[in-house]
């Protein structure tokens, strides 16, 4: 959704309805995740993608009789002889696309999301897909940490379950698909909420101002990340040595660090190759949340740097989350080539794949998918 609310509230403003249409659950290797979303306007305008282009055109007929209805739809496209599939997905994946009419009286809490997105605030909004009762569906419920929630689910009850776990998957960037009884119970069945959360892009700190980190930056950008770079040297730390950073700072790493945000979706990649620096910087880091610590250097560089931190207190449990040296075994040579493999442990890392060749591999290829 994150990604076609500007021309979502364009179009509301120049007074045009729209149909959005949402995936909100998928299965096996689909191509496109929960929350990908595509925007069809009154005009005829096509504005986003949800599965690549499999079935895009399916769902721009859709969204025009959606439209016309007003009526939400729950689609599921698949490739399966079950006539209960809409087939589209030569992948073999299988998609559930909520479509939904939008207009400035069926949802006035868009502007306030947009305004937090814009604004880089985290906002979720929990959305009714199922339910024993047609009215309920296509209904929303806006969740802000420390805010109360806006829009409406149905019931109070529901309302004050579905926003406290919605508050939940927000504070882990965590996008889901959630079930409830009639009531809000959530031992029950027969109300399919689905939360997108949209959360402020996580964070990626990197120490040491050197040509490793300068391509590191460009790939975490890509990734989605905010990047910080973060040296004691004035002369190297500069903006222009590093034009796609969001922030270059000068100052000690250990202390910057210990000053700032750090939860379990932040990445910490230590390049500096200097004990002065690292050490410190290590101790830090190894002492947050932060779902990934890397530190660049030799194998020999890797083993005094354990030796160095612990004998400044780092424990045997606290050392086991560094990733050092740091990376995949690439072949990488060259400062890009060596940011590919960074990339490529941090998402194996997140996601738990093996690092292996997929042709190597047997069953699904995303780690968790049912076969």
């Amino acid at each position: 959704m994150r990604e076609i609310l500007s021309e979502l509230t364009s179009a509301l403003e120049r007074g045009e309805e729209c149909a959005m249409s949402t995936v909100v659950r998928t299965w096996r290797s689909a191509p496109r995740p929960a929350g990908a979303s595509m925007l069809v306007t009154a005009s005829g305008e096509a504005v986003g993608s949800v599965s690549g282009g499999c079935v895009e055109g399916a769902l721009y007929e859709l969204g025009q009789q959606v439209m016309d209805t007003g009526v939400p739809v729950l689609e599921t496209y698949g490739v399966s002889d079950d006539d209960a599939f809409a087939v589209g997905l030569t992948c073999g994946g299988i998609l559930e696309v909520l479509v939904e009419r939008v207009s400035r009286e069926t949802w006035p809490e868009l502007a306030g999301i947009m305004a937090s997105v814009d604004a880089d605030e985290a906002v979720a909004v929990a959305t009714i897909v199922r339910s024993p009762h047609p009215g309920q569906v296509g209904r929303h419920l806006v969740v802000r940490p420390r805010a109360a929630a806006e829009g409406g689910l149905g019931t109070q009850r529901l309302d004050e379950t579905v926003a406290a776990d919605a508050l939940g998957l927000l504070e882990s960037g965590t996008t889901g698909f959630l079930h409830y009884g009639p009531e809000g119970e959530r031992l029950g069945d027969g109300i399919d909420v689905f939360v997108n959360s949209m959360a402020p892009a996580p964070r990626m700190y990197i120490f040491g101002a050197i040509d490793f980190s300068a391509a590191l930056c460009r790939v975490g950008k890509v990734l989605g990340f905010r990047v910080t770079v973060c040296d004691a040297r004035e002369v190297f730390a500069t903006p222009r040595r590093f034009p796609d950073a969001d922030e270059v700072v000068v100052d000690w790493p250990h202390r910057w660090l210990a000053s700032q945000p750090v939860d379990s979706r932040t990445v910490i990649c230590v390049l500096t190759h200097d004990p002065k620096f690292d050490v410190p910087a290590l101790q830090v880091a190894l002492r947050t949340d932060a779902g990934y610590v890397g530190a660049m250097g030799s194998r020999r560089t890797h083993e005094d740097r354990l030796s160095r931190l612990k004998e400044a207190g780092v424990t045997d449990d606290e050392l086991a989350r560094l990733h050092s040296p740091i990376g995949l075994d690439l072949g990488a040579r060259t400062p890009e080539e060596t940011a590919v493999s960074i990339a490529a442990e941090i998402i194996q890392d997140r996601w738990g794949g093996s690092g292996e060749r997929l042709r190597s591999t047997q069953g699904p290829i995303h780690p968790g998918a049912p076969r």
